[in-house]
């Protein structure tokens, strides 16, 4: 792919594989119109060449999501709209998020969206102990789950466990009808949807059965080590300080903790402190500990949530939701 600047207002692009462009182009060029109507640039194609006109900032941002994209076409990865709306966030926003940040897995490829993923990201490979923390939708616990079935695949660690509170129940799970599974299924349905993004069902199923991966609430992680582990906490904010320093005091050898949270939802009782915030206070400073703050800008499902995430925010006096 070739790109030459021409004036001031105009940038030239040229691609290689022509096989390619109905995939970059969409649907009666509808990834072309997304990027158009979001920059508020003019893009003219013809054959493999491309023109994009309007103000120069803008020019270079389209370039530079249509380029990201054409990579990822040409890495045979399929797109849609959602990774054309990934691709205008990252444009320009951080430069070190290339494609060798993609999560593989068996399902699909998976790229930051937003730049604070890309962050996010950086800080749960380098940190053993990164704490995610934001609205929801602004896939904290998603890309967790991608990065612990990364490091899963490629044998780095021996197992996965996935654990939440179940503060509807009071965690007390012995008085819910049915087996254990089907006891705690219902509030650990979203860690399973991710995993069923990202694996087969039938290895999904194989997994659990082995104990490879383990989906349990918090109160079956007292008493444990966890070594050897990609360890996840999710609805972290729904913690009393004293399951939180349990949780986190479970962290073994040669494993590596995520805690997701978002401290305007908290469900505790009236009066009963979080233990996410009281980790943050802490743990403020400890190395090791990285802290990611997510705001309504890192959303990435539908556009609506995002607004209302901020509609809540502005109602609550919080800014970041």
């Amino acid at each position: 792919m070739r790109a030459n600047v021409g004036d001031s207002s105009a940038l030239h692009l040229e691609f290689d594989d022509n096989t390619l462009l109905p995939q970059l182009f969409g649907s009666h060029n509808s990834h072309l119109a997304q990027i158009e109507q979001r920059l508020d640039v003019s893009i003219a194609t013809r054959g493999n060449e491309m023109t994009i006109s309007g103000p120069r900032e803008q020019a270079e941002k389209a370039r530079g999501a249509l380029n990201a994209i054409y990579r990822r076409l040409k890495d045979g990865h399929d797109i849609d709209s959602a990774d054309i709306d990934g691709a205008l966030r990252m444009s320009g926003a951080v430069k070190n998020a290339t494609p060798n940040m993609a999560i593989a897995t068996r399902k699909r490829s998976i790229m930051p969206r937003t730049p604070q993923q890309a962050v996010y990201l950086q800080a749960i490979d380098s940190n053993d102990l990164t704490f995610g923390l934001g609205p929801a939708g602004t896939g904290k616990t998603y890309l967790a789950v991608a990065k612990a079935v990364e490091h899963l695949l490629a044998g780095r660690i021996d197992r996965i466990i996935l654990s939440r509170p179940a503060v509807e129940a009071g965690e007390q799970l012995g008085f819910l009808p049915g087996d254990m599974r089907e006891k705690v299924d219902p509030y650990l349905r979203p860690l399973y949807d991710a995993l069923n993004d990202m694996l087969p069902a039938q290895q999904v199923e194989k997994k659990l059965e082995s104990g490879e991966i383990e989906i349990a609430p918090l109160a079956f992680m007292r008493g444990r080590t966890l070594s050897d582990a990609f360890v996840i906490l999710d609805e972290a904010q729904n913690t009393t300080p004293v399951q939180m320093k349990m949780f986190l005091t479970r962290l073994g050898n040669r494993a590596r903790m995520v805690v997701t949270g978002d401290l305007s939802q908290i469900d505790l009782p009236r009066g009963v402190r979080s233990g996410l915030q009281d980790a943050i206070d802490v743990l403020d400073g400890v190395e090791s500990v990285a802290f990611v703050p997510f705001t309504d800008a890192d959303v990435v499902r539908h556009p609506l949530v995002a607004r209302i995430v901020r509609a809540y925010a502005r109602k609550d006096g919080n800014g970041n939701g």
